[in-house]
């Protein structure tokens, strides 16, 4: 019997949610795989750390986070480590980078994610940052040193994006994307064209739990420019960075520039436009724009969309439903999985 063990970055909303499919599927992939998953290790910046290299009881770690906001320092494995260390110095097969993204540079995470790969280990990202500002140089070291690198995650939680570009759409050439990336701003512009208050929208989407304290990231379009990046850059070798975005939040936007828009028959919505033309010139945006209601990208209950543009299969378009954590998680889950296959053959 094989073993595969995970060493997980941030411990986070996705994290948790990883930890909890593995738990439900631990069996399931052993029966069908013949490969037996252990965490066997966990850091976080300030709820410590834990490395039990016989596997980590991932549901004790979870009550402990939830019941009182940290590890037990007492237990076995409690460590205080940071994350590019364990990356440099644990054994594992496995990381996931599931620290909080640095818009800005894509650090530490690229750093962490590099450790790994110049180790022989394989990668999963579910951090935007590292694709966003290091993809090239991460990807050729994939390759360099015979790993896997994958960040389904990073795009639209785990609604299939590259896996299915790289298993569906082989050979074919993508021009031009488009799409709601960020699905706070979206859930923020429908509440607002419902006429609920903004500090009621605010405090609906804390509660929920995809809302920030400080939701800047999303309403000033950062977000939005770092998914439609790492999409370019993955997408169409664009060799992109964020800051080379043409980039408008909805800030600006008004219950009154809402309204104006209803009359007209529209609603607007925080668009991500990326184009790499013939001649190989980059142009992309994230800005607020009007979409006539009856567009697909007007769709109530989505929570974002995208469209490729492609010269063998045509216009295709995704729709994600739902904000649920475990939509996160099973975007990490799916990475896992596919470093599972390659170690099974």
């Amino acid at each position: 019997m094989k073993t595969c063990k995970v060493l997980l970055l941030g411990f986070g909303v996705a994290g948790k949610a990883f930890a909890r499919i593995l738990m439900q599927t631990r069996e399931k992939i052993l029966a069908g795989k013949g490969i037996d998953v252990l965490v066997v290790g966990i850091t976080t910046k300030s709820r410590g750390c834990l490395y039990r290299p016989e596997g980590i009881d991932l549901a004790e770690a979870i009550r402990q986070l939830e019941q009182s906001g940290r590890f037990d320092p007492d237990q076995p494995g409690y460590c205080r480590i940071d994350s590019l260390a364990a990356a440099q110095e644990w054994e594992y097969d496995v990381l996931m980078e599931l620290t909080p993204m640095n818009i800005r540079t894509g650090q530490p995470a690229a750093d962490h994610i590099r450790a790994a790969l110049r180790r022989g280990r394989h990668a999963a990202s579910a951090n935007k940052g590292p694709l966003a500002w290091h993809y090239k140089e991460l990807r050729d070291l994939a390759k360099e040193n015979g790993c896997c690198f994958f960040f389904e995650t990073t795009v639209m939680a785990g609604t299939p994006t590259f896996n299915m570009v790289e298993s569906c759409l082989q050979y074919c050439r993508i021009d031009r994307v488009e799409g709601i990336l960020n699905a706070t701003t979206n859930f923020i512009l429908k509440e607002m064209a419902k006429g609920v208050p903004i500090g009621d929208i605010m405090q609906r989407g804390r509660e929920q739990g995809f809302l920030e304290a400080d939701p800047s990231m999303d309403t000033e379009g950062w977000d939005a420019a770092a998914k439609l990046t790492v999409l370019m850059n993955v997408l169409m070798d664009a060799g992109l960075t964020p800051d080379k975005v043409d980039r408008t939040g909805i800030g600006g936007i008004t219950e009154a520039d809402i309204a104006a828009a209803k009359a007209r028959g529209n609603v607007i919505k925080l668009m991500c436009r990326g184009e790499k033309d013939a001649d190989g010139r980059i142009t992309a945006t994230v800005r607020p724009e009007e979409i006539p209601a009856g567009d697909v990208f007007a769709g109530e209950d989505l929570a974002g969309v995208y469209s490729l543009y492609t010269d063998l299969m045509g216009k295709l378009t995704i729709l994600q439903y739902g904000l649920e954590p475990a939509q996160t998680g099973y975007g990490v889950f799916a990475d896992l999985c596919r470093v599972l296959d390659r170690m099974a053959r």
